[in-house]
Parts: structure tokens; sequence; C-alpha cells
């Protein structure tokens, strides 16, 4: 089971008050990291750490990548930890996640569970607690996972989706499955596309059914703008790797004269559409927030 809580939180971590909240102080970081390195040792040291390197990785946004060696996972996983701790719920999630995937593998093995994890987060003045299957905001005392009174966001809407679609695209790569990663990746892009139709713009409302049309019409209506240029290279990544002669992902490879993806080729890719899909996300919450629906 994952853990739970509001999903506007992935995007955006409540700001600190009387307690941290935004992020994971570093000498927290140690101690999870502590706390990683000791449930290491009771079986294959480097397969453990790469269970919590992927969580992180994921949580910090970043491509996964078997280590070439024990220690070289260790000083990655490291390295996640403190990119993710940006976030401090992710990085909560990423190792409640690791730990949960370890004990259905070996619930023989002894493995922090939510009373000692509380009480790292309490010893740190982290302001969450973990209930079951919820992460609770003690800032407020209200569960993570609270009623939507107004028209759900973005975020809020497709966090999941987004998530988990990720997730598999970087399982894909580190399978090198090259292609499949890309082809993930590319349908995420299309499905957030989605999110802005209808949306209404100073310049009038969004049009289209389908991602050329919706990006078309969202460039047309933000001419001269930031968003107009990244919606000129969103087009053209798309078209490249739909295309028979580009890379092949949507309608077939040409044989002739097509482009066979590399592995490098494709974990580009993935890294620079997830840097689109993080701006489309940014663009989406102050368009809708600017021009009331």
């Amino acid at each position: 089971m994952a853990l739970k809580f509001n999903n506007a939180w992935r995007f955006t971590p409540p700001e600190d008050g009387r307690f941290c909240n935004k992020e994971i102080p570093a000498k927290a970081i140690d101690e999870f990291f502590g706390m990683a390195s000791k449930v290491a040792t009771q079986g294959s040291r480097q397969g453990v750490l790469e269970t919590f390197k992927r969580e992180f990785a994921s949580a910090a946004g970043s491509s996964y990548a078997r280590s070439s060696n024990e220690s070289w996972a260790q000083s990655d996983l490291e390295h996640h930890m403190r990119s993710a701790a940006s976030n401090a719920p992710l990085f909560i999630e990423a190792f409640f996640d690791a730990t949960a995937s370890l004990e259905r593998r070996s619930p023989d093995w002894w493995i922090p569970d939510e009373t000692f994890v509380n009480s790292v987060l309490r010893k740190h003045n982290i302001g969450y607690e973990i209930r079951g299957q919820d992460l609770v905001q003690l800032e407020t005392q209200t569960a993570g996972v609270v009623p939507v009174q107004n028209a759900p966001t973005l975020a809020e809407k497709a966090a999941e989706v987004l998530q988990l679609s990720l997730q598999r695209s970087e399982q894909l790569l580190s399978e090198g499955r090259a292609r499949e990663a890309v082809q993930e990746i590319l349908w995420l892009l299309e499905t957030v596309a989605t999110a802005f139709r209808g949306v209404e713009t100073h310049s009038g409302t969004v049009e289209g059914k389908y991602f050329n049309q919706i990006v078309r019409d969202l460039r047309a209506k933000h001419h001269g703008t930031t968003l107009e240029r990244i919606l000129d290279w969103v087009a053209n990544v798309h078209g490249y790797l739909s295309s028979p002669t580009g890379g092949g992902i949507r309608h077939g490879l040409d044989l002739n004269s097509g482009v066979e993806l590399t592995q490098s080729d494709a974990r580009l890719y993935c890294n620079l559409v997830r840097s689109y899909l993080g701006y489309l996300l940014t663009e989406h919450e102050r368009i809708t927030k600017q021009v009331p629906r």
C-alpha cells in the first residue's frame, strides 16, 4: 500500500511554521541514510541500497540507473537522498515505499516501523507523522488526505497518474527497454497536455481535442512568451519522436531511414520531457489562477 497524502504536496510542500515542513534537515538525512545502511547489513548490501536508491531517485525527479558497485551505490543513494530532501513529503514517501518493498520481500528482516520512523521525524522537528497509510501534517493536525472543497487542481487530479507513469518509465530505462521508456513518457506528455483543453486564458478558451491541436491553440494565445517558446520545443520533440523517420515511437519506424533509439538517446528524451512536464504543470496552475474558470 502506498503512503497517502495531499497530492498537491508533490509539487509544492507546505511552508515551515512550528515545524520543518518544506525540507528534510541535513542531520535527519544522515539518520535516514544510516537506517538504510543498517537494513542493508541483512542481505545483499548493494541490492538493498539499490532499492532505496530507486525510490529516492524518483522522489528527486532524477533518472535511476544501477550503480557499478556497492561503493557507488552508497554514494549515489546519499546524493539522491539529499536531492529529494527539498520536498519533505516525497522524501518520507520514498523511505516508506523502500522499506515496505523490502518488508514484503524479506518479512524476517529488521525494518524501521512506523513508530521508529516517527521518532526520527519528531527528533528533528519535522512536521509529519505516519499513521497507518496516511501522512499527517502536524502543523494543522489534519490528515494529509483531506476533502477537496473547490475544483481540484491539475496537481491534485493528475499526481498519481504522473508518478506511476514516471516510475514506469524509469523502470523500463533501468531494464534497458529504451523504446518503451520513451513511449511511456511521451504518453504522459500527451496526457498532461489534455488538462489545458477548455482552459480560459486572457486571449480566450483553449480549443482542440488532441495534443497537436491543444498545443497549437495554447501557443497562439501566448505569443511572445516563454510558454510559446517551450511549446515550440515540446511540439518539435513530440513530432520527431512520433515520426517514422525520427524516433518512430508512435507511428512505427521507417526501416529505410528511421533512427533506432539507443539507451542514451532514451535517457536524454525522458529527462527532457520530464523537464517540460514540470514546466507545463506550473503554467497550468498559473493560468487557471489568473483567469477563473
